[in-house]
């Protein structure tokens, strides 16, 4: 017979760890911070087991804590998932993704339609995302890039990040070797200041610092390249779509991994959904594609360079 403690203390419990604070849950949770208090101590003496540390100005979770609250969100997201599945009518199937704005305007959004194809039944729905934007509740998954690390989520790799300068074919022709790059015709991404030196480093050009317009996405300094402004530091795959149109060159073969990857990230109680279990079949099978298709271009540049 299954066995479940003070439900409404196990969900105060939980939304205060996640939450860090008796007040946050609360206001989640439509009550008092003091009835939250009131709920985990109840909680407390009925386990048996201290589940906080209380101090001046904040809740510190014990072990036993940390060990009861990573087990219980993923099986309260899973009951709101569920939950929402069985509110929603039956003909309405939905895949939330959360996904930075560049990578799904220069990716994402011009395969859309082949996905769409697969799985005409399915409504997919983009919201801003990235690694800095926490894995929202609604999401079915989302796709960024890092390190893989990222604590309640299943990480499984997409892409492999290279580096590599992009321009329009008549300012590649200017460009015969790396040190010919001048720092005011190198654009630059405000929250990736180091992708240019690791690029220079790399290339053994010393004398040369970025110093052109600085734009706070790749979007936006990938078009600024298209439109004849400077030299970008393209990012795969952002750049793939653009260099197989012509409209953007790389004039040099050397690429630079980054040092991460983009990745699919989702909950594990998500992995048994169908409409997840497509997409992500889907989206496996379009970065293998990717990923081809981009080795069979540099093994081409490389090619092209040595001639």
């Amino acid at each position: 017979m299954r066995r479940l403690l003070f439900l409404n203390g196990i969900k105060a419990f939980e939304a205060a760890a996640r939450s860090g604070s008796f007040a946050a849950a609360g206001s989640e949770l439509n009550v008092s911070a003091a009835a939250i208090s009131r709920m985990v101590n109840l909680l407390e003496q009925r386990l048996g087991v201290v589940l906080f540390e209380r101090k001046a100005n904040r809740l510190a979770l014990t072990a036993a804590g940390r060990a009861y609250q990573s087990g219980l969100t993923p099986i309260f997201d899973a009951l709101s998932s569920l939950t929402a599945q069985i509110m929603a009518p039956s003909s309405m199937r939905v895949l939330t993704l959360g996904v930075g704005p560049t990578f799904a305007m220069k990716w994402l959004i011009p395969r859309l339609a082949d996905f769409s194809t697969v799985e005409p039944d399915i409504e997919v729905r983009i919201t801003t995302g990235g690694a800095a934007v926490p894995f929202g509740d609604d999401w079915s998954c989302g796709i960024r890039l890092g390190d893989g690390a990222w604590p309640g989520l299943v990480a499984e790799p997409l892409f492999a990040a290279d580096l590599v300068p992009v321009c329009t074919p008549r300012l590649a022709a200017t460009l015969k070797r790396p040190s010919d790059l001048k720092g005011p015709t190198l654009l630059r991404v405000s929250h990736a200041a180091e992708d240019w030196p690791l690029w220079l480093k790399t290339a053994g050009v010393t004398r040369v610092t970025a110093r052109g317009t600085e734009f706070q996405y790749y979007g936006h300094a990938l078009q600024a390249a298209i439109d004849g402004l400077g030299v970008a530091m393209g990012i795969r795959p952002y750049i793939d779509d653009d260099l197989a149109a012509g409209r953007l060159v790389a004039p040099f073969a050397l690429t630079v991994p980054k040092g991460e990857r983009w990745y699919l990230v989702y909950r594990s109680f998500q992995a048994g959904q169908r409409d997840f279990t497509a997409f992500r079949r889907w989206i496996m099978r379009a970065a293998a594609q990717s990923a081809t298709r981009n080795s069979q271009r540099r093994d081409s540049i490389k090619k092209d360079a040595t001639m």
